[in-house]
């Protein structure tokens, strides 16, 4: 699923497209021509990303709301827009371009009502300007749930998924095992710190890396890092593999439903430290 530097980098795409310009909507697929028909011919005034989710905002308070899940995909590109070729479930064409998307878990037109329900869910952005990290604090140093599993609840901590929640902790010296009780605010405060540094280098190359200059390929003099995901990273899908600051194979390990993976040498579980 495309964390949430992904989607700040679509929503940001969408804008230089086609904002400020009225639009044409269909559903080649026919699942949303009643919300097509909705947005069909107006100006789009704005689009941005909250955690995993994408709005577009139209005149008339018509807000399209997506969520790609696990499959879905846009493309986009300049004008003519080639024929409908399999299931597009929405199609927008503007003055110079077109976008496609295919299969979202959601796409929606939703009025301003809505969309503050759907944000009231949602937790603290590390990408948005008006995150409240306090607000998440509170949720994390109240819970017994390991830290892995807080930082990626999206009530908690919105477009934070599973590569950056264990490089973030790796990077903190922190064992995803460790419960949310066991960490203090200033400890907190220098995870979120560095949480927000990666997702906005992350919005910026369009891929995750993690490792510090003395980590990376060509300090190591180590052959880069082949894997669908792409970027340099210090424990995801490593498991077995020497750590990259200490030598000692990478575990890995389940948590909710999902992989986690971690040094034992530099995140104990007993005692975290900060590195």
């Amino acid at each position: 699923m495309p964390e949430g530097h992904t989607i700040h980098r679509l929503a940001s795409r969408h804008r230089e497209l086609f904002a400020g310009q009225p639009v044409a909507a269909v559903s080649p697929q026919g699942r949303f021509a009643a919300g097509a028909a909705l947005i069909d011919g107006r100006v789009l005034l704005d689009t941005e990303a909250y955690g995993k989710h994408l709005l577009h905002h139209y005149e008339g308070e018509r807000i399209l709301h997506v969520h790609l899940g696990l499959y879905g995909k846009f493309a986009d590109g300049p004008l003519p827009a080639p024929a409908p070729v399999g299931q597009i479930r929405f199609a927008l064409t503007g003055s110079d371009h077109w976008l496609e998307l295919r299969g979202p878990t959601a796409c929606e037109v939703l009025d301003p009502g809505a969309v503050e329900l759907l944000r009231s869910r949602l937790g603290a952005d590390p990408l948005r300007d008006d995150a409240d990290p306090a607000a998440a604090w509170a949720r994390v140093r109240a819970s017994t749930k390991p830290l892995l599993a807080l930082l990626m609840d999206q009530s908690i901590v919105a477009g934070c998924g599973l590569i950056y929640a264990n490089e973030t902790l790796f990077r903190a010296g922190l064992s995803p095992q460790s419960p949310g009780t066991a960490i203090d605010a200033a400890r907190w405060a220098a995870l979120w710190d560095d949480l927000r540094a990666l997702m906005k280098e992350g919005v910026l190359r369009g891929r995750i890396d993690t490792v510090h200059t003395e980590h990376t390929p060509e300090a190591m003099r180590r052959a880069p890092r082949v894997d669908r995901h792409g970027g340099e990273v210090y424990v995801y899908r490593r498991s077995g593999q020497p750590c990259l600051v200490c030598g000692t194979p990478i575990a890995m390990g389940t948590m909710v439903a999902r992989n986690v993976y971690w040094c034992p040498a530099c995140q104990p579980a007993a005692r975290s430290r900060r590195r």
